[in-house]
């Protein structure tokens, strides 16, 4: 129900256990691994909260998917290869069903074979010495998933040849020789040659099995043994590192999402969509680069003990060209609940007639201390009961109106969620859940009166997920307040954890719906209020995972109007237009997301004519710059003269805890004016 499990898919489908020596050449099932594929199927069929039909059109959705987590760049595999198993296009319902795995295994030893040739391939060419003219025309299209396969391998070839190099000149562009260049990139394919030796059968099972579960949606998946011990870890917080989900993108680690309180979150240094090139040990260790490599390595590299340092090469969400990297440091330390509890401020907001006070409480997560919770101990901590402490400090403050800030919430608690509406509605259901029998449960709200009746809004945005999804929903549908930001995650599914006979199946049961009926699956909450994003949706949420289960409704049912804001939605909108077109970091943000968005659109391929890749780069970083001086004139800053120096800037506003982000702290700030707006327009209409 949380965000961490709608990102966690990507994890396991590049989660390789790591072997002390290397395989055989021909791997092949085991015993326990054919008894797990039966049961899998099995679960998916009669389980899945969706109508699962195992026949010769599924076959083809779960190859063309095993292909994907294969190949997905089609840089391996020619179309002789496919063709070779073309069989599987249609038996591999019959082969799961009766797990009979042994062609599955088949071509995953060829493809192995093939990518061991190719890094081998790759390893002669560095050696025999890189010598390019970058001065050709030649560009290097960046997304090749939607390319056929090649006929032959020497079509192969010239694709490799120019990734090769692409990657000499991403490294001469950054600052190193040619000596230097050779050595990182023949250590670079040099690992993963020895990774890929590595792999073992439980690997294969792996990735057969994402392929398997991915074909209903992108939450049902298998976990080995070892993969749901790493599960367990995170469910419990109890991992020592920085905090951070990760995922594959190509040959690159993401970042999916933040654990809210963790060591990377208050850092403010890295953020969801940033890609990790490279990690180093302490102050000075060196810089690993991880392009390529293994995420399960990756994850191992950045754990560490409490209180240890550990440096992180990233290329920022925002940076076009991979070449711009920079070096961030993070103290690894273990999450505590405490770290993630609800907190207040009070925010003044000066007008003609003086100031005024609104409140703002920060909520990272719905979470309950359930070990104190069932040990029946009265002063449990949960998210209900530290709002509720937030929310009398704040009344006691005189404050004109509340507003919540569930930003980067990707849920929890679904009880805390439920819990949390009563404190602000008398009595009513807040949520539906459907499951796979069409059956229908609603909960809600049955203690009478609310704590709090005052002017409400609730700020959320696309990293805003599950729980915080139903909270922000049951909120704008009670017309208990207004809803501000940008559109939500999108997920409104629910999954469970069942045993298997060999690892476990996290499986999509039942899917969540507003009291209107609409579900909150793949939409997401759109807000009354917009406000620009740099998160874009095509790249973060639900809409944007493969296998996403459909939008859809059911009946809505019975529930009381305690207002009608959107009434007054226009002359809100009027004046925040208003107040924006004077802001400068909001100018900022909306101008900035313009930007990426149209850079992304426009560079489908990169140049390899080193001249022509500085000039695009130049300019890409120019009207960045551009941006981040009128920002800052703006803002009566002194003009920054390079891209680079706006990234450490940045780097340095994170860290001051005073400051903090300052588009973070505008969106605040807009969200308390939009808020005494409508507390004013509403009074107004009663008196």
């Amino acid at each position: 129900m949380s965000l961490t499990a709608a990102t966690r898919r990507a994890f396991f489908v590049s989660f390789l256990a790591v072997s002390s020596t290397p395989a055989l050449a021909d791997l092949s099932p085991t015993d326990d691994q054919r008894q797990a594929a039966v049961e899998v199927v099995e679960s998916l069929r009669y389980g899945h909260y969706a109508d699962v039909e195992l026949n010769d059109a599924w076959s083809q959705r779960a190859f063309d998917q095993f292909l994907d987590v294969l190949d997905s760049q089609r840089a391996y595999l020619v179309q002789r290869d496919i063709n070779r198993f073309s069989d599987l296009q249609t038996h591999l319902d019959d082969a799961v069903e009766e797990g009979e795995l042994e062609r599955v295994y088949e071509f995953y030893n060829l493809y192995q074979q093939r990518v061991e040739s190719r890094l081998e391939w790759l390893i002669d060419e560095i050696d025999a010495g890189l010598d390019y003219d970058y001065t050709s025309n030649e560009r290097l299209a960046i997304e090749r998933g939607d390319e056929p396969w090649s006929g032959n391998e020497s079509a192969l070839d010239t694709l490799w040849t120019k990734r090769l190099k692409n990657a000499a000149l991403s490294l001469e562009l950054s600052g190193q020789t040619t000596e230097a260049i050779e050595e990182t990139l023949h250590d670079r394919y040099a690992s993963q040659l020895s990774r890929i030796r590595q792999t073992n059968p439980e690997d294969v099972f792996g990735l057969f099995m994402a392929a398997v579960t991915s074909t209903t949606d992108p939450h049902t998946e298998y976990l080995s043994p070892r993969q749901g011990e790493s599960f367990d870890i995170q469910m419990r917080l109890s991992l020592e590192g920085i905090g951070a989900l990760l995922q594959t993108e190509g040959e690159y680690v993401k970042v999916s999402s933040l654990v809210p309180g963790g060591p990377a979150d208050k850092s403010g240094l890295l953020q969801p969509a940033d890609r990790i090139v490279g990690v180093g040990q302490g102050d000075e260790g060196e810089i690993t680069n991880v392009v390529g490599m293994r995420l399960d390595e990756v994850v191992d590299l950045i754990r560490g003990p409490k209180g240890s340092t550990v440096r992180l090469d990233i290329v920022p969400a925002k940076a076009v060209d991979v070449t711009r990297s920079h070096v961030i440091e993070i103290v690894r330390d273990t999450v505590k609940l405490e770290d993630q509890a609800a907190s207040s401020e009070v925010i003044t907001v000066t007008r003609d007639d003086g100031e005024h006070r609104i409140g703002v409480i920060d909520i990272p997560t719905f979470y309950v201390d359930f070990d104190a919770w069932q040990a029946g101990e009265e002063d449990y901590r949960s998210t209900t009961r530290d709002v509720a402490k937030e929310i009398e400090k704040l009344k006691a403050a005189g404050v004109e109106g509340i507003v919540l800030d569930l930003r980067n919430n990707g849920g929890g608690a679904l009880q805390e969620a439920n819990s949390l509406i009563g404190l602000f509605i008398d009595r009513g259901p807040t949520v539906q859940v459907r499951d796979a029998q069409g059956r229908i449960s609603l909960y809600g709200d049955t203690d009478s009166g609310s704590l709090y009746t005052g002017p409400l809004a609730v700020l959320v945005n696309r990293l805003s997920a599950s729980a915080s999804e139903i909270f922000a929903g049951a909120i704008q549908d009670y017309g208990r307040g207004l809803v501000l930001g940008s559109r939500t995650f999108g997920k409104g599914t629910v999954q469970t954890l069942n045993d298997l006979s060999h690892g476990q199946i996290k499986l999509t049961r039942a899917k969540f719906y507003r009291i209107t009926g609409e579900s909150t699956q793949h939409r997401g909450v759109y807000p009354d209020l917009l406000f620009p994003s740099l998160v874009d949706p095509d790249v973060i949420g639900e809409s944007s995972l493969e296998n996403a289960l459909p939008w859809d409704t059911v009946r809505s049912v019975q529930y009381r109007q305690y207002g009608e804001p959107k009434r007054y939605l226009e002359t809100l909108e009027n004046l925040h237009e208003a107040r924006i077109d004077q802001e400068p970091n909001f100018t900022y943000l909306e101008r900035q997301a313009s930007l990426i968005k149209q850079l992304r659109e426009q560079q489908t391929s990169i140049s390899l004519n080193r001249e022509q890749r500085q000039r695009e780069m130049d300019a890409q970083e120019g009207e960045q710059l551009s941006l981040e001086n009128q920002r800052r004139q703006a803002l009566g800053l002194d003009p920054l003269e390079n891209w680079i120096d706006a990234r450490e800037e940045e780097s340095t506003q994170a860290n001051q805890e005073e400051d903090g982000e300052p588009i973070d702290r505008a969106q605040i700030v807009e969200s308390a004016e939009i808020l005494l707006d409508y507390a004013r327009l509403s009074q107004t209409e009663a008196a």
